[in-house]
């Protein structure tokens, strides 16, 4: 059960009859800023008492008159001008969490009404190796299509990847006059990376290399047999290497279709456009012309020598999913520099009948270095996203390796194992360090930051979580026999109350990621759970407490705990060890 849903289901019936639609007032029930006050608190009978023309205090009081909670709030109070706040029972802490011990889903209920999501993400350039720019949408990606199944939704990932644009123009032209057979032979992908990025740089200094590049693309698109059967040699070499990458990252999609995919719908999208009147000839081009901030712009589907663009792609593919998946909602996980895009995109889709769907586009910042400047390596060049992972994963040996060296009765894990942890801890502090950020906000990139050990780390969760199993295997704990003994779940002390109370956000917490879906919320969320559990662990013994009712009762809180932390971190897409 989500507490605020329910809180807020209840406060909705209390204000009928006192205002037509309090859907508005609604977002005023909250969680307490202070628990001296209260676990949640309501603020609409100051908005009401404008609307209805009475003292703040005196709505407060009906609203708490209507109100039904005895079952699982204290008597409400009215603080200051009109505030109302609410104090869960400990009684009813204890039962619902009693609950949350015997299922899988930890409390958490799926949705009534599911949706179906088609989240649109990752999206590289194949002929070129993944950079440090596609973190963010491949990880803020992947989260939310977890989250969404999670809750019940169903959620279709497709990676619409770059497979039929200008850098197979690129590499067709480089591989042509540039090639080196025998690196070629040996690391195809690294070969051409290489004459990917010898091309780009001519095409700079030189305009015949530029025309040369799109006369290839162009004989390409045109069916040119020589050119297809390399596109054709170069895409599973292409496609092997970014899979390899998603595998250490533990991403997976339900589908990949590409740009090429849709090559032979766009002539269709575009006669649609000219037909309905949407389209029209403007020097040749084919555009749609939109206001934008009172100024008509030209989204153009068709250059004046016939070639399409990623717009006309982008509506072939929506077509397609529509007509495919029926969605409820379609995310476009892409950076923020595409705002204008998505813009066009969506009003264009509007035009053409798509007003049913909601059309999202969930945009992010960038990763930044310690100059406060998109992160390059030192020579200037995008950062390739495996060498990150690389870095990543050697400093966490590092630090696995020292503190496996440090314990007082020698080193645990075998040289094997420390690699494996290592992985684990290194990759899932790269993706947690993005996931913590508020998306639309850039951020700096620092490995230090992201493997500390305490702080909103992947780092400090892991090691929460292994901290809470090093206490069932010091007591030799069957967790299994202890969850289904039907030992009750006492609430005496405030650390126990406050960590009971912050297990039963974790629905709260994933609605929250899901409303604006911003993934920052889950990881706030852990962070927050994890801190109560380090209070509750230096206040309350556990295997050493007062009493066996008391020991089973904060073991129940322990391994709730435990799982909590495994699955928000695993719908963050990010493991956990048992060992650190």
């Amino acid at each position: 059960m989500s507490i605020l849903s329910e809180l807020k289901e209840r406060f909705r019936k209390a204000l009928l009859g006192m205002v037509d639609d309090p859907a508005d007032l609604l977002e005023l029930v909250r969680r307490g800023q202070d628990p001296k006050f209260g676990d949640y608190q309501a603020n609409m009978a100051m908005p009401l008492s404008k609307r209805l023309g009475r003292p703040p205090r005196e709505i407060a009081a009906e609203i708490v008159q209507r109100i039904e909670v005895a079952d699982i709030c204290r008597e409400p109070e009215i603080a200051g001008p009109g505030f109302i706040n609410l104090r869960l029972k400990e009684q009813w802490l204890a039962e619902e969490l009693s609950a949350a011990v015997l299922g899988p889903r930890l409390g958490v209920a799926p949705v009534t009404k599911p949706r179906t999501f088609v989240v649109d993400y990752s999206a590289p350039n194949v002929a070129k190796p993944m950079h440090v720019g596609h973190i963010r949408s491949t990880v803020i990606g992947d989260a939310l299509c977890r989250v969404l199944r999670f809750l019940g939704h169903r959620a279709i990932s497709d990676n619409h990847i770059g497979d039929w644009g200008t850098q197979f123009g690129m590499i067709l032209y480089g591989y042509k006059h540039f090639l080196d057979a025998e690196a070629y032979r040996q690391n195809p992908v690294e070969e051409l990376a290489r004459l990917y990025r010898k091309v780009r740089s001519l095409m700079d200094e030189q305009p015949k290399i530029n025309l040369a590049v799109l006369t290839e693309t162009a004989k390409l698109h045109a069916g040119d047999v020589e050119n297809r059967r390399l596109w054709e040699e170069f895409l599973p070499h292409c496609e092997d290497e970014i899979d390899r990458v998603y595998r250490r990252l533990d991403v997976k999609f339900d589908h990949t279709l590409g740009e090429s995919f849709y090559h032979s719908r766009l002539g269709e999208i575009v006669d649609d456009l000219i037909k309905r009147g949407v389209a029209c000839e403007s020097e040749g081009a084919v555009c749609v012309f939109l206001d934008v901030a009172a100024v008509l712009v030209p989204m153009i589907v068709r250059k004046r020598d016939g070639a399409y663009l990623y717009a006309t792609t982008d509506l072939a593919t929506l077509r397609y999913r529509m007509e495919t998946w029926r969605p409820d909602a379609i995310l476009y996980v892409v950076d923020y520099r595409q705002s204008l895009h998505f813009q066009q995109l969506f009003a264009v889709a509007g035009m053409l009948g798509y007003d049913n769907v909601e059309l999202q586009h969930v945009s992010f910042g960038t990763v930044l270095g310690s100059d406060g400047r998109p992160f390059k390596t030192r020579s200037g060049d995008t950062v390739g996203l495996e060498g990150l992972l690389d870095e990543a994963v050697r400093r966490a040996l590092q630090i696995v390796s020292a503190g496996d060296d440090a314990k007082p009765d020698g080193p645990e894990l075998s040289a094997e194992r420390r690699r494996q942890v290592a992985e684990t801890v290194g990759i899932a502090a790269l993706k947690y360090a993005d996931l913590a950020q508020n998306r639309t906000s850039d951020y700096v990139f620092g490995y230090d930051k992201m493997l500390a050990m305490t702080g909103n780390t992947a780092t400090y969760m892991q090691y929460a979580y292994a901290r809470v199993r090093s206490i069932f295997a010091k007591g030799n704990v069957d967790v299994d026999a202890l969850c289904n003994s039907g030992a009750p779940i006492l609430l005496d002390s405030p650390a126990e109350r406050a960590l009971a109370l912050e297990l039963l956000r974790f629905s709260e917490a994933l609605d929250l990621t899901v409303a604006d879906y911003r993934p920052n919320q889950l990881t706030a969320y852990l962070f927050d759970l994890a801190n109560r559990y380090s209070t509750f662990f230096e206040q309350c013994h556990v295997l050493r407490a007062e009493t066996d009712e008391l020991r089973q009762s904060r073991l129940l809180l322990c391994d709730l705990t435990a799982r909590t932390i495994q699955k928000g971190l695993e719908l963050l897409g990010i493991s956990v060890v048992e060992r650190m």
